[in-house]
């Protein structure tokens, strides 16, 4: 099983990125996904998820200016990312759940390479 999150990129402040995640060897349709993202000398921290229902979580610093959404048809959730600040700046990681608890992050798995996104202030 695979996560890969891509679509990351250098963008200045105040511009957007669309981040996708897909999966080979597992389907999402029973998963909750997470969007997390570790930045230099950071711990991970989950940014969004969506749960298996789609229902969505997001950590207060992204909140009006990040969507997480999913197309199960396609096996792949997405991550729009606008108003970017350069506090944003991080590798960005997708992971799946299957508990209950989809909004805390020690319950994901699967954690693939990340996607590098870079604000420029």
């Amino acid at each position: 099983v695979q996560l890969q999150a891509s679509g990351g990129g250098l963008v200045q402040a105040g511009g957007s990125l669309g981040l996708s995640c897909a999966a080979s060897g597992l389907a999402f349709r029973p998963y909750h996904v997470g969007w997390f993202r570790q930045a230099p000398g950071q711990e991970r921290e989950i940014v969004a998820a969506i749960n298996r229902s789609g229902g969505t979580y997001y950590v207060e610093s992204v909140k009006g200016r990040f969507t997480i959404s999913r197309d199960n048809a396609k096996n792949t959730v997405y991550l729009q990312m606008n108003g970017l600040k350069f506090e944003d700046t991080a590798v960005y990681y997708c992971a799946a759940s299957q508990n209950v608890q989809w909004r805390v992050s020690e319950y994901y798995k699967y954690f693939g390479q990340g996607t590098q996104v870079t604000v420029s202030s």
